[in-house]
């Protein structure tokens, strides 16, 4: 049975893009799905998630984007549950292994990339350069281990777009903005695999058009705000525009 599906995603926050990029093949996380449901979707914007509107708060228990409204009464929430359920309702091609184990394996990996985009979290926050250096040591670590997980590509899994794709794909962002005015974290150095699918999620359709034109300028103006080591490292000229909306991105960590 058909039903009217509603994706609200606030001013595009992080673990929004996560659900876009699975979705509707264009709008990170539910607009990178594929094309086959983007039909079925309409995203709401334009609103920060500091400026949580009353009929939101009432359906959204967590107060977390994304949320999928299903009918008039069922709201879905977290960006994994709301894939998994729009992977088995969507016709045409799968997302997700048939295989039970290599299905497993995925949301294993799946939930590697929650655990990153933390870790993410902590070296943006980072109060200082030993804090700052001992993050970036983190993640280049987690890197590694994509680095033996990967197959040989372009995606995760090989030729074929998955899940755990649309997943890592936020993490990944975050680089981009920050390698575009700093030189490179060094964390990219010693994994030739994942730098491959990192350029080959970049210029996929579905994943360059999960998140609003101005994203970069956004982030990159809620980095600049964090008042961190990170911050002071990109000093310079805010992007016009940019500031006010860099509380969306903040509250679109987990546990916001």
């Amino acid at each position: 049975m058909a039903h009217e599906r509603t994706s609200i995603d606030l001013n595009h926050a992080q673990f929004g893009s996560r659900s876009s990029v699975s979705s509707t093949g264009g709008t990170a996380w539910l607009g990178q799905f594929l094309p086959r449901s983007a039909q079925d979707h309409r995203f709401q914007t334009g609103r920060g998630l500091a400026d949580k509107p009353a009929w939101f708060q009432a359906v959204s228990p967590l107060g977390k984007m994304p949320l999928l409204l299903v009918g008039k009464e069922t709201a879905l929430f977290e960006s994994a549950v709301i894939c998994e359920f729009l992977e088995e309702i969507a016709p045409g091609a799968r997302l997700h292994p048939e295989d039970p184990v290599e299905r497993a394996r995925h949301w294993a990996w799946i939930e590697f990339a929650s655990a990153t985009l933390n870790s993410i979290a902590g070296f943006y926050s980072a109060p200082d350069a030993a804090a700052y250096d001992a993050k970036q040591a983190e993640l280049a670590g987690k890197m590694a281990w994509l680095e033996e997980a990967l197959a040989t590509g372009p995606y995760f899994a090989g030729r074929r777009f998955s899940l755990v794709d649309a997943a890592f794909r936020p993490v990944f962002r975050y680089f981009d903005t920050c390698e575009a005015t700093l030189p490179s974290q060094n964390m990219f150095d010693d994994v030739p695999k994942v730098r491959v699918w990192r350029a080959a999620l970049a210029v996929r359709p579905s994943v360059q058009g999960a998140v609003a034109a101005d994203y970069r300028d956004r982030l990159t103006a809620f980095l600049r705000a964090r008042k961190s080591h990170l911050s002071r490292l990109m000093a310079g000229p805010e992007p016009t525009g940019s500031a006010r909306h860099t509380t969306t991105l903040e509250e679109s960590r987990p546990g916001k």
